[in-house]
């Protein structure tokens, strides 16, 4: 069972699962504590590798064919090399990240769920990420307007999760909060364990404190619940308690910037909605449930 790391910073998602199950003798890091926030997993170490020649043949296959269902397998075997850390690495010194990166734009919802699954593996790496990072805005729009829930709209979540790890690229992800909360409220479970790790990783950066807390969520409040799954439940605290103390640390803030629906009046006004929920959760049997709660209630 995977561990949520602590008050304080960004999520980060462990590489995609090769398909088929692991590969014989791949290494998964567990989910580090260190702060509040983020799932950072460590990237797998192997000494499996790909020939070079191997991994330039299907690059290149890509490039070649517009056959949906070699595209697909090339992409899958290229999503299954990228849980390696010495793969991922030649792949972009094969130019392997822009040539996956163009198949984001293909039509065909299972390519583009593939390409966005080998560039998640990919964006385990700081030097990948430099390069991925130009796809963002793509990947926002992806999980936009794909189907509500679908396998597309939650591989671009995961690879969103990846590289909101750090602050470096929240800037290209502010215009989609409004997205984000909307499937926060009409996601299914799976949707809103997978976008709130985003929204966690975002409010733990100041910088994007105020477009979050200008942001409306009417069905926020409803997620502070006893009731609800532990794992939407942490992290929805988590998210609450990194904007309490943003508002905390920065001064000069003016109420008449933000409308009464907004997240600002939901969680820092005080609330009164809030505060009995909070309050009937420092009686959840979860230790990190109760953690989150104490964190929002001493800001």
């Amino acid at each position: 069972m995977m561990c949520l790391p602590p008050p304080g910073r960004p999520w980060r998602r462990s590489a995609f699962p090769p398909a088929g199950g692991l590969p014989r003798g791949s290494v998964f890091g567990n989910a580090l504590r260190d702060q509040a926030g983020p799932e950072r997993g460590s990237p797998p170490v192997s000494t499996h590798t790909m020939d070079v020649d191997a991994l330039q043949k299907l690059i290149h296959l890509l490039q070649a064919t517009d056959d949906p269902l070699i595209q697909e397998q090339a992409l899958i075997t290229l999503s299954n090399s990228a849980a390696f850390s010495v793969n991922q690495d030649i792949i972009r010194n094969l130019n392997g990240l822009s040539v996956i990166g163009g198949m984001l734009s293909d039509c065909v919802p299972k390519v583009k769920e593939k390409a966005l699954n080998a560039l998640n593996n990919l964006s385990m790496n700081i030097k990948n990420q430099e390069e991925i990072q130009v796809f963002i805005t793509q990947v926002c729009g992806t999980v936009e307007s794909a189907p509500l829930n679908s396998d597309v709209q939650l591989a671009g979540l995961r690879l969103l999760t990846n590289m909101s790890v750090t602050n470096e690229y929240h800037q290209k992800m502010i215009n989609s909060i409004p997205c984000f909360l909307h499937l926060l409220s009409e996601g299914t479970e799976r949707t809103q364990i997978q976008v709130l790790k985003v929204l966690v990783n975002l409010s733990a950066n100041p910088a994007t404190t105020r477009h979050l807390l200008r942001a409306q969520v009417p069905s926020l409040v409803s997620l502070f619940d006893n009731c609800v799954n532990r794992d939407i439940l942490v992290r929805a605290l988590a998210f609450a308690a990194n904007l309490k103390k943003n508002m905390k640390d920065e001064e000069g803030t003016k109420i008449e910037e933000y409308s009464e629906d907004s997240i600002f009046f939901t969680l820092c006004r005080d609330s009164a909605p809030f505060a009995q929920r909070l309050a009937s959760l420092l009686h959840h049997p979860d230790t990190e449930v109760k953690e989150q709660v104490v964190r929002i209630l001493t800001q």
